[in-house]
């Protein structure tokens, strides 16, 4: 059903994360982020944005991604029909793939860099997200983007694309929170709309906002 990825500069602490999907309004559903706290992406047969939400609060308190994954599938019942993917502040990443989820399925955590899909078309799109980030220069958007490109065109969720999003957060700017809700191509409109974030008119009203580094800012 889904695909998405997870990210962690080690030199600036910037956390990132972007998924695509077959369905309506895979933001909405998938991502979650906070600067100084993680990212997560939570998806699956029957998603739920509760263990988004619980992730995230045990990150907030200071748990690993791997103690927060598994805190959350622990206390559900219904794990199997569920994915969990965490990536920490500290780029420790962990996660979880029920066996009740379609095929082709699975989780792939690394420090710094996680990626995690379901219904995929084949074994080949989650290395493919991985490889493009790791290839692509560049903001952390242009390369979550890069990675999202390649797993459609590995083939990508098997019933289609049809929305896209991503997040990018740091203590030293503004969030980025980017999202198509349905569109027959969403990873292209994502990109196109991300590069309208990149004028000079929308560069400058970011300049004047309030950032965790400097929130007095205005």
């Amino acid at each position: 059903m889904t695909f998405s990825i997870l990210s962690r500069d080690a030199d600036t602490g910037e956390l990132g994360c972007a998924a695509a999907t077959g369905n309506l309004a895979v933001g909405a559903w998938v991502l979650r982020a906070e600067a100084e706290v993680g990212v997560v992406a939570t998806q699956g047969r029957a998603v739920s944005v509760i263990w988004g939400a619980h992730a995230m609060r045990a990150l907030a308190r200071g748990h690993s991604a791997q103690r927060a994954v598994d805190a959350v599938v622990s206390a559900d019942r219904n794990a199997a029909a569920r994915q969990l993917l965490a990536l920490d502040a500290a780029g420790h990443a962990a996660g979880w793939t029920g066996a009740d989820n379609p095929d082709v399925k699975g989780h792939d955590p690394g420090p710094g860099l996680a990626v995690a899909g379901n219904w995929l078309a084949n074994q080949r799109v989650l290395p493919a997200m991985k490889r493009a980030f790791a290839a692509t220069r560049g903001a952390m958007a242009t390369r979550l983007l890069a990675a999202l490109a390649a797993a459609a065109d590995t083939g990508g969720d098997t019933r289609g694309v049809r929305s896209a999003a991503l997040q990018v957060v740091s203590a030293q700017r503004p969030p980025l929170d980017l999202r198509i809700d349905y569109s027959e191509t969403p990873v292209a409109d994502l990109a196109a709309l991300y590069g309208r974030t990149r004028q000079d008119s929308y560069r400058e009203f970011l300049s004047w906002l309030p950032t965790l580094s400097c929130p007095q800012r205005r």
